[in-house]
């Protein structure tokens, strides 16, 4: 069974973080300038206290009216986030996002450190890859390539 490490695998593992008392602004100007949707929140001895993502500025800054320079990301980004390890199967990963409604969940090791980050876009990616994979090998057998 495919699991999150075969993913990490294919990936980038070099995790964007910002620290809690940086401001909303600094922090989503980070994320235009990295394309991603969100980013690990971590405190000064580098472990994770959060998430801060593309729907918090839509639910908490934005929705709320608060200016994103006087917010620091520490009020409004989501504690104790839904985190996974390497070793999480792909279906209960995919099963977790759904259940708990998360695009984006870091990955960590058995020390809590952070070791990656896996989106939806990800894992949707992953299984088309492999669904491709198995279409071809198929497609080998059936016309006697394989």
């Amino acid at each position: 069974m495919p699991n999150v490490a075969d993913i990490l695998m294919n990936k980038d593992t070099n995790v964007i973080c910002v620290t809690a008392d940086m401001s909303v602004l600094a922090a989503t100007q980070l994320m235009n300038e990295h394309g991603i949707g969100s980013v690990c929140v971590i405190d000064s001895a580098g472990l994770l206290i959060g998430v801060f993502s593309e729907r918090d500025v839509l639910t908490r800054i934005v929705a709320a009216e608060r200016s994103p320079q006087d917010t620091l990301v520490g009020e409004v980004m989501t504690a104790s986030p839904v985190t996974c390890s390497a070793d999480t199967e792909l279906d209960d990963l995919g099963e977790m996002m759904r259940d708990r409604r998360v695009r984006h969940v870091p990955v960590l090791d058995a020390n809590g450190l952070l070791k990656g980050m896996v989106s939806i876009g990800d894992l949707n990616a992953f299984h088309v890859s492999s669904q491709e994979m198995q279409i071809q090998q198929l497609n080998d057998y059936v016309f006697g390539r394989a």
